[in-house]
Parts: C-alpha cells; sequence; structure tokens
C-alpha cells in the first residue's frame, strides 16, 4: 500500500467558480514534500488564482475532493485550513496598512497560543530582519517590497507547512521581486510545501520543482518545471518565445 507523504496536498477533478458559474473544471493538481516547489501559470483568466483560493477554502468546489496530508479538507473554512497547516498570501489587500508591522505580525498569529506568541515573533524577525528594524512602522509606510515582505512574514506565524503565493511580484520592481523569490526558496528550504501563481511565469518556474499549465480552466500540461521552460511550444504559447532557457 502506497503511504501518503506527511506533507501532501491533492486536488482530484475540483470545478469550482464564484456564483454558480463555474471557472475551474474538473482541476487535478499535486503538491508534497519531494516536489517542494509547485507554480501554476497559464493566461489571464485561466483559473489560476481561483485554484489558489478554491485550495485555502475561500471557494468551495462544487465538485471534486481536496486533501492535505490524507484528510479531506473539500468542506472546510479557511480558519479551518489554516489550523491544518495552510498558509495564504493573496496578490492585494495582504496587510493592514494602519497597523504596525508588529500588530500585522500578532493578527497574522491570532491562532497561535499566547505563550508561543512571542517565540513565533522572534523567529519572524529573524527570518526578516529587516521587518524587524521597522516593526513600529505602520504597514502603510513601507515600500511595495516591504509590504510583501510583510504579508510573507505574517503567513508564517502559524508556521505552516503549505503556503500559497498569489503573484508574489506584482507591481515589484526587478530588484525586490528577486528579494521576494529568492525569500520563497528559503522558506522552501525549511521544509515547506509551495505552491505559487506567479506572472513571471520563467522566474518561478526556475526556483519549482514541478509545473502546472492552466488553460480556460482545465488542466492543459503538467510536468517538471525544466520541461516547461525547455517545451518551445509551452514557452510560446504561455510564457514568450523570446525566454531564455
Amino acid at each position: 500500500m502506497t503511504q501518503t507523504h506527511p506533507l501532501d496536498l491533492q486536488v482530484r477533478n475540483v470545478t469550482a467558480g464564484y456564483n454558480g458559474n463555474a471557472i475551474l473544471h474538473d482541476v487535478d493538481l499535486s503538491a508534497d514534500a519531494e516536489q517542494g516547489t509547485v507554480t501554476i501559470i497559464g493566461p489571464n483568466g485561466a483559473g489560476k488564482s481561483t485554484l489558489l483560493k478554491t485550495i485555502m477554502g475561500f471557494l468551495i468546489p462544487s465538485e471534486g475532493s481536496i486533501s492535505f496530508n490524507g484528510q479531506d479538507i473539500t468542506g472546510l473554512r479557511p480558519e479551518e485550513r489554516i489550523h491544518k497547516g495552510i498558509a495564504y498570501v493573496p496578490q492585494l489587500e495582504h496587510v493592514f496598512a494602519s497597523l504596525t508591522v508588529l500588530e500585522n505580525l500578532k493578527m497574522g498569529g491570532y491562532t497561535v497560543p499566547a505563550k508561543q506568541l512571542n517565540e513565533r515573533i522572534e523567529a519572524v524577525f529573524e527570518q526578516f530582519p529587516r521587518l524587524w528594524e521597522r516593526m513600529d512602522q505602520r504597514a502603510e509606510t513601507l515600500s511595495g517590497g516591504e509590504r510583501q515582505m510583510l504579508a510573507m512574514a505574517r503567513a508564517l506565524m502559524t508556521d505552516p507547512s503549505l503556503i500559497l503565493f498569489d503573484e508574489p511580484s506584482a507591481a515589484l520592481s526587478p530588484k525586490m521581486a528577486e528579494q521576494v523569490f529568492q525569500k520563497i526558496e528559503d522558506i522552501r528550504s525549511q521544509g515547506k510545501v509551495i505552491v505559487i501563481v506567479e506572472q513571471d511565469a520563467q522566474r518561478a518556474l526556475q526556483i519549482s520543482d514541478l509545473g502546472y499549465v492552466l488553460a480556460d480552466g482545465h488542466n492543459a500540461f503538467e510536468g517538471p518545471a525544466t520541461s516547461i521552460l525547455g517545451d518551445d511550444k509551452i514557452r510560446e504559447a504561455y510564457l514568450g518565445s523570446s525566454v531564455e532557457q
């Protein structure tokens, strides 16, 4: 009998959408500690962000199932999935602008027992020293890159085993975007499982083990990230024909 890996996400035959209108159709996705980092690419409107929201529980599938670490989580609310070890970093509205960096982290750790909260804050500041320097600043005074780092740090407050990133480099300068990707690699090195939806598909695939291509809400292709980067047809259709291999 095949054992389920202790860090294992399985999305099977999922159909989901908004107000009865399906965006995802019979979609499959797998992610585990061996695959490590998974990137989802595809054209605008393909359902990439919808898939992340469904995994996090903001949308409940009309068909199909989602399991995590061998447990069916298909019908669980987002806060219940947080307790299971899943975190989500949205593309927009990902920090509380009027709160300080420290207050944002405390909000992210609202499910953490009080006696462990300071320990988690210290661990996060160790990973994000720039945020430690700005702990008393309001989030609205941070640069775009610093706000993204804060969103990532806040997601780590619950010490999740699976983190979903929706467009982590959106609207960032190339230099800051590269820092974000490096930080994602650092997080992965801690044994976390990462699932990314990213506009810079090439860069995301470069740090990924596995890639999925969505088109019109369906699975169009899946395979090792290196095979996607090296496939001329996929590169021309989804990454641009000028992408360097």
